[in-house]
């Protein structure tokens, strides 16, 4: 029920106490024509109700949330504590640079450890999320040829296995895009890449591990395929998770990277926000950075770079986010950091290895922080696809993996149980997995029908998608 459905007129929880100082309207012009359309509850009922809906979601704090390319793990809390410090919560952007050189430091000293951790020079913290960033460091490419009066580079790269952002930025960014394929192994098919690549290519976009969890083996000769057209090398850092502290993209020749902090470096990631998508280049690309970077040692100050493509988002970013970020990479250190991301990657295969005698592995070999089953066969056998053995996860207090993606694998789960999970959450996770494809087996109805335990149940999914219901009718009563 949503709140405006327990509203009663009436009702309230505070009462100000009378003005006591003159007050000055707006303009009459600026004034709102019908009163504000506002829920009336007492602080209990709001209080309830918040309450009743944070029961029915499910979150990294209520159970196993093995979502795929997306690492969503555990925060430590001491991030959010740090984050709320009055230093950085009371601050205003317009602020001389003087009265904020404690917020000037942990953008100066987040940016050395992520270009450190990227084998970047420079990063910007502006972008709010990671397609935001993927736009930022096309931008910064196409800024690139264009000072070099090399107009005739019009195409992006992209594997067939990238995330679904990719061709839409690069689209975005006014390119036409050119699919690679996959071999057969799951990687970047080497020949088809030297085909296209050729004086028309402005770029390749890339993540390394890939989308279906493995590490190109052909990494180098990729980016110096892309080199040697004249292109530039953009990293897709969304799988960081999997291999920081261990290689670096700048040492893979990669040009250019964008972060995920709110799901590599700690920021509950979901939800809608708040993101932090930062984009790390190489020197040749640092001039072309957007907005003001952090220059200099104590004292700090702000500077913008002589050939900068403009403003991506308002001020510095979200700033409190690049604060945890910090906190959590101070907290682990040079050695923690590696250790997180080997084990992401123990994780991941212990949960394949328990797994491949009854589910098809798409690549059946040592993967990185996510592994890719196919359901096609039981599907076939049993009629039960890889959406029913996700919503019969939800009857077993598991957050179902990603479906049907990457798009080249099908009856796709991409599943990614992340560093913070212990062994007997795994095993326990593994087990339900088992007992699924033995309940496919023998009683595939019953996966039909699941979930039976969970607030909503089963919905009809074509109809949502034929005539969703995206508005919800107040009324004339709610008329606004």
């Amino acid at each position: 029920m949503l709140v405006f459905e327990k509203s009663r007129p009436g009702r309230g929880c505070l009462e100000l106490p009378p003005c006591d100082v003159e007050t000055v309207g707006l303009p009459e012009g600026d004034r709102r024509e019908k009163k504000l359309h506002l829920p009336a509850l007492s602080e209990v009922e709001i209080s309830r109700h918040y309450t009743e809906l944070a029961r029915k979601t499910h979150g990294v704090n209520d159970g196993f949330y093995p979502l795929g390319s997306c690492t969503m793990k555990y925060n430590p809390r001491i991030n959010e504590a740090v984050a709320s410090l009055p230093g950085f919560t009371d601050i205003h952007p317009l602020q001389g640079e003087d009265t904020v050189q404690g917020c000037m430091e942990v953008l100066h000293l987040a940016e050395k450890y992520l270009c450190e951790i990227t084998g970047m020079d420079r990063m910007t913290f502006q972008p709010a999320a990671g397609a935001h960033g993927e736009f930022t460091g096309l931008l910064l490419i196409k800024a690139y040829h264009e000072s070099r009066k090399d107009s005739k580079r019009t195409k992006i790269l992209v594997p067939d296995s990238a995330h679904g952002t990719n061709p839409a930025s690069a689209a975005m960014a006014g390119y036409s895009v050119v699919t690679i394929p996959s071999n057969a192994e799951g990687c970047v098919d080497i020949e088809k890449l030297r085909e296209a690549a050729g004086d028309d290519v402005a770029g390749l976009m890339l993540t390394n591990p890939n989308t279906v969890g493995l590490f190109d083996k052909n990494i180098l000769e990729i980016t110096d395929i892309v080199h040697k057209c004249g292109g530039l090398c953009y990293y897709d850092g969304a799988n960081l998770n999997a291999v920081m502290g261990t290689v670096r993209p700048g040492d893979m020749g990669f040009d250019v990277v964008h972060l995920n902090l709110h799901k590599t470096f700690s920021t509950p990631h979901g939800g809608g926000g708040p993101g932090s998508g930062p984009v790390g280049c190489r020197e040749l690309l640092a001039d072309f950075l957007p907005s003001v970077l952090v220059t200099g040692e104590a004292p700090y100050r702000f500077e913008k770079p002589s050939r900068s493509i403009g403003e991506m988002k308002s001020f510095y970013g979200n700033f409190l986010v690049v604060v945890k970020a910090l906190t959590y990479i101070l907290t682990l250190g040079r050695e923690g950091i590696k250790e997180a991301s080997q084990n992401a990657v123990l994780n991941a295969n212990y949960m394949r290895c328990a797994l491949k005698d009854l589910y098809t592995m798409a690549y059946d070999e040592t993967c990185m922080h996510e592994f890719v089953m196919s359901l096609a066969d039981l599907k076939k056998e049993t009629g039960i696809s890889a959406m029913d053995i996700a919503k019969g996860l939800l009857d077993n207090g598991i957050h179902p993996p990603t479906m049907y993606f990457p798009l080249i694998v099908e009856e796709a789960l991409m599943v990614e149980p992340t560093e913070t999970e212990s062994k007997e959450t795994l095993d326990d996770a593994i087990q339900v997995f088992r007992s699924l494809y033995e309940l496919a087996k023998t009683d595939p109805e019953k996966l039909h029908a699941a979930p039976v335990t969970t607030p909503v149940t089963r919905l009809d999914e074509v109809e949502a998608a034929r005539h969703p219901v995206l508005t919800y009718d107040f009324g004339a009563e709610g008329e606004a």
